[in-house]
């Protein structure tokens, strides 16, 4: 994509650069990459941020946003996604603080805010369960007044790094008596409260990540509720439109210079992959329709700093942007061949004599769930299919 800077912005750029290339290192990545060292890595990624000024692109200024131009925003993703450097755990930073900023009380703003904007208390995120996926009003955990508490009780699953977080957002009902979506309420919940047990999900790509979540008579006060008892459908919905806003448009943009590099490498028939006309179609196919995805999320950040929140487009980003990452997984593995089928461990890249195969395989397991996470995407065709089209 072509894009004219001004020199102002040109500036920025080259001061994103700088950062990235002192701050984001070769060490900082590889204990990125390991489970055991991952959260303390992490944190201190955000940290530096923190300290830069540059953790909260999308928050007010008050609260200790950026204040940055949609230009601004698309420069430091854009730099950030080529120099390999982590994105921010989004379950704070981008996705409850959206809730809290625009439903929580001031008190609750000034208890949570500025630990998560610290990367002091990490979240995650309550929302599915077994029974409760892609219907998520059909949750069926509970949450009852008890001497101004909240006792809750039930099982939250799929839930993204719960082994690490402090605090976990929940949806609860809170109500049985009103429409299945008017009895659900927003709730936070300390994750070190009594009767809380977290048992580690490894899913197919060997690593963990997800867990599941029990609660068993766990006392939450009645003032971690955000908003009112029985509106959390309301901002759970004010919540998956950000969530859904996250196309990955950067980190899908380096992903697909990464696989073009290789398919320079990768020998086929005594030619680069990337001569191979079937192939170079298939990697063209994806480039134009990344390029038109880039183009469409530019169109959401310009609204959003008009002070339009994300709508249907949401479900649009989510749909593509989901599709375009498996798409080039899948090309991963097609360049990766039979090395992509060596088990961890096993053989180490110096041995088989191939770099890739291994975190080919990786992404491509964990990527089958991007479709399903954050309202699966025949879910979000149906909101395109209502919203949109009147159907």
């Amino acid at each position: 994509m072509h894009t004219s800077f001004s020199d102002e912005e040109l500036a920025f750029r080259d001061e994103v650069r700088a950062f990235m290339r002192e701050n984001f290192t070769p060490d900082l990545a590889r204990r990125l990459a390991c489970d055991k060292t991952f959260k303390d890595a992490q944190v201190e990624w955000e940290k530096k941020l923190f300290a830069k000024g540059w953790i909260a692109p999308n928050w007010p200024v008050e609260y200790g946003g950026t204040g940055w131009t949609v230009a601004e925003k698309f420069i430091f993703e854009s730099e950030r996604s080529a120099a390999g450097a982590a994105d921010v755990m989004p379950f704070g930073l981008k996705m409850l603080s959206s809730v809290i900023l625009g439903f929580g009380s001031e008190a609750q703003k000034q208890r949570f805010l500025p630990k998560i904007l610290s990367s002091d208390e990490w979240w995650c995120q309550g929302y599915s369960e077994p029974g409760a996926g892609s219907d998520l009003a059909a949750l069926k955990t509970s949450a009852e007044l008890d001497n101004g508490e909240y006792v809750v009780n039930g099982h939250k699953i799929w839930t993204s790094y719960a082994h690490y977080a402090d605090w976990i957002f929940c949806l609860v009902r809170t109500s049985k008596e009103a429409k299945k979506q008017q009895g659900i309420s927003f709730l936070l919940i300390d994750m070190n409260t009594p009767g809380i047990t977290v048992k580690p999900i490894v899913s197919i790509d060997g690593r963990h990540t997800l867990n599941e979540v029990f609660f068993d008579d766990v006392r939450v006060p009645v003032e971690n509720l955000i908003g009112e008892p029985g509106k959390g459908w309301t901002y759970a919905k004010a919540l998956l439109t950000h969530e859904r806003s996250m196309a990955g448009v950067a980190d899908s943009k380096r992903d697909m210079r990464e696989i073009r590099e290789w398919a320079k490498q990768e020998i086929n028939g005594g030619k680069p992959l990337l001569e191979d006309p079937l192939f170079r179609k298939r990697l063209t196919d994806v480039e134009i329709d990344l390029m038109a995805l880039e183009y469409t999320e530019l169109r959401t950040l310009a609204k959003a700093m008009k002070g339009q929140g994300p709508g249907t487009e949401s479900s649009i980003l989510k749909i593509k942007g989901t599709e375009i990452q498996q798409a080039m997984q899948e090309l991963r593995m097609d360049l990766a061949g039979y090395y992509a089928g060596i088990v961890p461990g096993e053989l180490s890249p110096e041995d088989t004599g191939h770099e890739f195969g291994s975190s080919a395989r990786e992404k491509y397991m964990y990527g089958r769930a991007s479709t399903l996470y954050g309202g699966s995407n025949e879910i979000q065709r149906g909101i395109i299919a209502k919203f949109v089209l009147g159907l």
